[in-house]
């Protein structure tokens, strides 16, 4: 089995719109997390996501916009960064043998949610041409795989929240076995559209408004949770063979160690505490480690009632009384839920922290609730614990359960001379 680099990383988050930025606001606690500014805010119960400072005309052509949904713009930006951070020159490359993995769990929505708009409520008796290229979930993949000319599999998964950590280990196990030798991978979502936002809340998931403080509405472990935040963004990573990367004088962000994959079959919302051990298991298993290697935890820590005690019951489970001494980072508390993207952005920033020897923070958790009892890093980032591996988990409606395992190790150790990783204060 061949050892898998990760040499590029390029975001469009809530936190920043670039691997600096976003490292720095997680690290200093900032949450994206605001008061919605739309035409239908006041519609909502609680009107709250986090947004990304981002205009699809900064960066592409009035003819090119009109074909691509926000996802897809996301997607492709996202991916410029992640080539141009690995260094990859791709006209050199068999793109063939270069394939193009993305995550998402709602793909195109609001191209979806304006078409029904101008059908049903203005009726309308056409749509725009390009609606169906707009909203089909394989968009933002394909037009990576068009923008660059990469013959490659070019695959899409859709697993709700855990989309884009299965994009992520699915294109691992296909370089471990040397089907492809570079992957462009990761995910996107933008769903904040008035109608998914209205389907979120109608199932009962969304956080409620602090009245003191609205960018602290998502409070994961803590004892006053009241549920999620949606967000949108889009995190691509460039993975490619361990010696080809070295080879070339790539700088490496880090290692992909493991990929575990569980099916929760108890219910469609519900998750359980023996689904989400059993992806943790597999993760260590399908890296041939033990519990005791890993150093740290970016948790899918929602912010709901149910799901943030299963998982902690989970840790417990899989590590036993280390649970207790791992440090477990929920971000979502500052970049919300980004769904299908996700799993990328927390395995990024992860990855990012790592090597600038920082634990991220847990923001919002004053009270955590009794039967939430790990170390979640609470309300400020930690710094010199000397932490390298970390398991990132991505858990779903549906009962797909993703977890990803990797070190930082490698960004000292095998760096080119010369080469370094961003400095972040």
């Amino acid at each position: 089995m061949r050892r898998i680099a990760v040499t590029g990383i390029g975001l469009i988050s809530p936190l920043g719109n670039s691997r600096a930025e976003a490292l720095a606001n997680a690290s200093a606690g900032r949450a994206a997390i605001a008061p919605l500014e739309t035409a239908w805010a006041e519609r909502l119960a609680a009107p709250l996501a986090a947004r990304v400072s981002f205009r699809g005309e900064e960066h592409f052509p009035p003819p090119r916009l009109r074909m691509l949904d926000r996802v897809s713009q996301l997607a492709l930006v996202a991916a410029r960064q992640a080539i141009a951070d690995a260094r990859l020159d791709l006209a050199a490359v068999d793109r063939s043998r270069t394939g193009v993995f993305i995550g998402t769990g709602m793909g195109g929505a609001l191209s979806t949610d304006e078409g029904y708009l101008a059908l049903y409520r203005e009726g309308c008796e056409r749509m725009k041409p390009f609606s169906i290229l707009m909203g089909m979930t394989n968009a933002p993949a394909a037009w990576i795989g068009i923008e660059y000319d990469l013959t490659g599999p070019n695959l899409t998964y859709s697993t709700a929240c855990s989309s884009s950590a299965v994009a992520i280990g699915e294109a691992w196990l296909r370089l471990q076995h040397g089907e492809v030798d570079r992957a462009i991978t990761g995910g996107s979502e933008a769903p904040l559209s008035y109608g998914a936002m209205k389907a979120w809340e109608a199932l009962h998931t969304l956080a409620n408004e602090d009245p003191e403080n609205p960018s602290s509405s998502c409070k994961p472990f803590s004892a006053d949770r009241t549920g999620l935040v949606l967000g949108e963004g889009a995190t691509l990573l460039v993975l490619e063979d361990w010696e080809q990367a070295r080879n070339r004088g790539a700088f490496i962000h880090g290692e992909l160690l493991g990929y575990g994959l569980a099916t929760d079959t108890s219910h469609i919302t519900r998750p359980t505490i023996a689904g989400q051990a059993a992806a943790m298991r597999a993760a260590l298993a399908s890296a041939q480690l033990g519990p005791e290697r890993i150093d740290s935890i970016n948790a899918h820590g929602t912010g709901t009632p149910a799901n943030d005690s299963v998982e902690t019951a989970a840790i417990k489970e899989v590590f036993g009384e280390r649970a207790y001494r791992i440090p477990v980072s929920a971000t979502k508390s500052m970049h919300g839920h980004l769904l299908g993207a996700s799993g990328a952005l927390e395995l990024a920033i992860s990855l990012l922290a790592l090597q600038q020897d920082v634990l991220l923070p847990t923001m919002h958790l004053k009270v955590p609730a009794p039967d939430c009892d790990l170390d979640y890093v609470p309300n400020r980032a930690r710094r010199g614990a000397g932490a390298r591996t970390v398991m990132s988990s991505s858990f779903a409606f549906g009962g797909t359960n993703a977890v990803l395992l990797a070190s930082a190790g490698g960004a000292e150790r095998d760096a080119a001379p010369g080469q370094h990783g961003p400095q972040i204060p």
